[in-house]
């Protein structure tokens, strides 16, 4: 059993996906430190039971397996067996996604329909499966979404990801609707660019500055920032929350920061 007994997720019975790396990873960590118990999955070979045995060293219960959740079957699977071993069903965090950028003019069907699949098909599999669990006793469901569904940005190419992520977003507010009666509480987080190893790979230095001009704080997001919040939405603490789409992106989505030209005007005004 996890070591901690009194933490903001004693006794909650949790599952997350994409916990083989980057923001799943220390989501992982984090809700096993606050006393949940969690069980992950990754698609890469070993690597949700590469860190969930770090964390049993350590005196956490938390276990993973290697998981297609394209895969309708294997993702249900993964939530029945999962949700068996744990005793039931607390919290469902789809964290995991893939990706896929095209200009629009270069884009076709099967690049779009990689999206879908690996972005918005893979929440409804997982989801799908632990839907019946969470309505026979309430529980909380938190989707990773995207600052992408909520603002065009050219430079990124993003057609195809932002509509997936917006369909996180209305699926979840759809969810929340449907689940309220049960007690089933559905919220879902867009992050704004979160440096992790696969990120980090896939955007080079002049496009991470570029991102981090546009937000108010200009540091790139961390899997902690995000983590946090969703500890906040999977605790007992936001009881009264659903429905809700929650930035987590620096103020990328609250408006303009410009600190040359600010200092202009006041360089101006104070000369006049």
């Amino acid at each position: 059993m996890s070591t901690s007994k009194t933490g903001r997720l004693s006794g909650k019975r949790v599952l997350i996906t994409g916990t083989g790396g980057g923001q799943g990873e220390v989501a992982q960590r984090l809700f096993a430190s606050e006393g949940a118990s969690v069980i992950g999955c990754d698609l890469k070979s070993g690597a949700a039971e590469r860190t969930a045995e770090e964390l049993r060293k350590e005196g956490f219960d938390v276990f993973g397996s290697t998981v297609d959740l394209t895969d309708p079957e294997q993702s249900a699977a993964w939530v029945r067996d999962g949700a068996a071993s744990m005793g039931g069903l607390d919290v469902l965090y789809n964290n995991a996604s893939g990706f896929g950028f095209a200009p629009f003019s270069r884009m076709d069907f099967k690049l779009w329909r990689h999206v879908m699949n690996v972005e918005l098909d893979l929440v409804f599999h997982t989801t799908s499966a632990a839907w019946p669990l969470l309505l026979k006793n309430g529980g909380s469901l938190i989707n990773i979404a995207s600052y992408s569904a909520l603002r065009g940005i050219e430079p990124l190419a993003q057609v195809a990801h932002a509509a997936a992520k917006g369909g996180v977003i209305s699926m979840t507010r759809a969810l929340a609707a449907e689940g309220a009666s049960h007690g089933v509480r559905a919220n879902s987080i867009s992050p704004g660019f979160v440096s992790t190893p696969a990120t980090d790979k896939a955007v080079d230095s002049q496009g991470k500055a570029w991102q981090l001009s546009k937000a108010l704080i200009q540091r790139a997001g961390t899997g902690h920032d995000i983590a946090y919040m969703a500890l906040y939405l999977a605790s007992d603490e936001s009881s009264w929350v659903t429905g809700q789409n929650f930035s987590v992106d620096g103020g990328a989505t609250a408006g303009w920061r410009d600190d040359a030209e600010t200092a202009r005007i006041a360089a101006k005004v104070a000369s006049a």
